[in-house]
């Protein structure tokens, strides 16, 4: 959810009305962007902490100082924060897997030493373990944002303000069918998806309780409306499914630009919008940023952005996800094991769309302690690791997935099983930095 979200500033005035045909095309032509794959990216997300106290929210006056000190850093990735203060750093694409951690790591390392001299730390956690969800930015479209989700109890405002995820971007795939394209890889993100969540859960803990869920993080998205975080449904061209879905989804926000707050509408779905065409007739612009507002577990951006990971502990936590998942896409042998692997996976998803299903919530809830889940994962790491070396991954990007492979996966265990109980008053030490 970054600040410069396209259109975030409001319609034109003197643009025309869009016609639902115009609406299906727009989305038919910009979800899936095919080729060979070649480029990759990563969003990374952060809770931002004190660093001998982590226990004592930050400040506002705090937090503001350091992202202004961040802000006139130079940096590669792009730099924005969310409600909470989390701050989120996204990559450019990157043509190899070395050069996006290059960058990124790069980045981090001047983010860290400029938070360090405020003493603060970014901290790598699905949910803030401890502080209730507080927001900070007063933007237009937060305001929207929260009145809309608080109609479906609190998920939205703890989703909004205190949590934080790695993202990571693959490029959809090519047209043809095979192990590279991009249908296979469409279906691929769904079930491997609940793999990743298993093997990354890392938010057992909210507001100093531990909840039942290895991933609260994920909990929180599964419960937080009706239709806005679900996968499309269906099992169709994922063209027709995804443009199905954006235009039959309720509005979030109808945009103004003169000062005046942003209606909230109730149950006006954008082909409604389109139809009807009150409050005003909407536009081009109005579907764009409509997208942004739909939160599913992987969304189609001309490339395929994989949302369901929660943040990882440590200085280079994040560097498994976004290696072993990169691995598991791109490399052809290792995308062929890994769809053989997760293909029975769907008989326990059934026919509701992730993260609303079986598959997903036990993934959330249990983690690799889910021996389907856990068995899954094994040959899915054991691919990745195969496959890194052919991707030309460092020594020390192929010792992390190791690591973490033996830590975690090899003994059915996640991140979340490490965490500590918050009310240890040294909690947060060593999570992010």
């Amino acid at each position: 959810m970054p600040l410069d979200t396209p259109g975030a500033r409001g319609p034109a005035v003197e643009a025309e009305p869009l016609g639902e045909n115009e609406a299906e095309d727009r989305l038919r032509g910009i979800c899936f962007k095919t080729g060979p794959p070649r480029t990759v990216g990563v969003e990374l997300e952060w809770l931002i902490h004190d660093r001998e106290r982590p226990e004592v929210a930050v400040s506002h006056e705090r937090l503001t100082a350091a992202a202004e000190a961040v802000r006139a850093t130079p940096l590669d990735s792009a730099l924005t924060f969310e409600p909470g203060g989390q701050l989120e750093l996204s990559s450019r694409p990157a043509g190899s897997l070395t050069a996006c951690v290059d960058a990124v790591s790069a980045d981090l390392a001047a983010v860290r030493a400029v938070l360090d001299r405020s003493g603060l730390e970014p901290v790598g956690l699905g949910v803030d373990p401890r502080h209730p969800p507080r927001r900070l930015l007063q933007e237009p479209r937060y305001t929207a944002m929260e009145a809309a989700l608080d109609r479906s109890g609190s998920a939205g405002r703890a989703m909004m303000c205190t949590s934080a995820s790695v993202q990571v971007c693959v490029d959809a795939g090519e047209e043809e069918p095979g192990p590279l394209g991009y249908g296979r890889r469409w279906q691929l993100a769904h079930l491997l998806g609940a793999v990743l969540v298993a093997a990354f859960a890392n938010s057992p803990y909210r507001q100093g309780v531990r909840t039942g869920w290895r991933s609260t993080r994920q909990a929180l998205w599964d419960a937080l409306d009706p239709a806005r975080t679900l996968a499309p449904a269906g099992r169709g061209s994922p063209r027709d499914a995804w443009t199905a879905h954006v235009l039959d989804t309720s509005v979030m926000c109808v945009r103004s630009d003169d000062g005046t707050p942003w209606g909230v509408p109730e149950g006006l779905t954008f082909r409604d919008w389109i139809r009807g065409g009150s409050p005003r007739p909407p536009v081009l612009a109005d579907l764009d940023y409509h997208v942004t507002t739909l939160f599913p577990p992987v969304r189609p951006r001309g490339h395929l952005e994989l949302r369901m990971i929660d943040a990882q502990s440590g200085p280079d936590g994040w560097l498994v996800p976004l290696a072993v998942t990169t691995a598991l896409f791109d490399d052809p042998e290792a995308a062929e094991t890994v769809y053989r692997t997760v293909k029975p996976l769907a008989e326990t998803a059934g026919p509701s769309p992730a993260p609303r299903n079986p598959l997903w919530r036990t993934a959330a809830r249990d983690g690799l302690a889910d021996p389907e889940l856990a068995a899954a994962a094994a040959v899915c790491f054991a691919a990745a690791t195969r496959a890194l070396p052919r991707l030309g991954a460092s020594g020390p990007v192929r010792d992390a997935v190791a690591a973490f492979t033996d830590r975690y996966v090899a003994r059915g265990r996640c991140p979340a099983d490490d965490v500590p109980d918050p009310a240890s008053a040294r909690h947060g030490r060593g999570t992010g930095r």
